[in-house]
């Protein structure tokens, strides 16, 4: 299996770590922003990221993607086949990638993308209101809502906790950690993420690519 994207990207990190977790190998190829790679644009028409190619099946979108693993290597289960549980894992999923990731997206724009990858400055204004003013509702909403099991559906690792610890990773790259005296479950869900196969490996490597170690 090919994947098209940048590890940076909180939608391909998704995919990269599903795929360890479940002991799929695919092959990273880089992409970026307006990226001319013809089996990238065949995959994606609308040049979004991560778009997948396995053999003559192509399909764009994290979600479509990890749906598509789960049908075929649906061992470990990330999403659950219970009705309450699978509509939680869904919400979840659907929450980090419309209401969490466009939070944190002016910080890592503007802090990241715009003087590292486009040399130009970034909004620090608009970074600076997201840090601010966007992502505290976020952290509240979270620490009421994570169990004391730790993960975020039932007592296992599920795609709600993989897709939620996404937008974290970014958001640690601007610098912005949830302080641990408020948020004591998001610090303690956020550790056990970190250390599971593909945010354990990609975190160190994403942080060298951008410099920030």
């Amino acid at each position: 299996m090919i994947l098209y994207g940048a590890p940076v990207s909180p939608f391909v990190r998704k995919v990269l770590v599903a795929a360890a977790i479940k002991g799929v190998a695919v092959e990273l190829v880089p992409v970026g922003m307006g990226d001319q790679n013809p089996d990238f644009l065949a995959a994606s028409p609308f040049r979004k990221m991560p778009a997948l190619t396995d053999g003559d099946f192509s399909v764009p979108d994290s979600s479509a993607i990890i749906a598509y693993l789960e049908a075929k290597h649906p061992e470990p289960a990330l999403i659950p086949a219970e009705a309450k549980a699978r509509a939680r894992t869904i919400w979840f999923d659907e929450f980090a990638d419309t209401i969490f990731v466009p939070a944190t997206g002016p910080m890592f724009f503007n802090r990241i993308v715009a003087p590292k990858f486009m040399k130009q400055d970034g909004d620090m204004v608009a970074a600076d209101k997201a840090e601010k003013e966007g992502l505290p509702p976020i952290l509240d909403y979270l620490e009421s809502v994570i169990p004391a099991s730790g993960y975020l559906v039932g007592d296992a690792l599920t795609l709600a906790d993989i897709s939620v610890a996404c937008p974290f990773v970014n958001a640690a790259h601007c610098g912005v950690v949830p302080d641990a005296g408020k948020y004591p479950k998001i610090t303690a869900f956020l550790a056990n993420m970190f250390a599971k196969p593909g945010f354990a490996e990609w975190i160190p490597r994403e942080r060298k690519m951008l410099g920030l170690d």
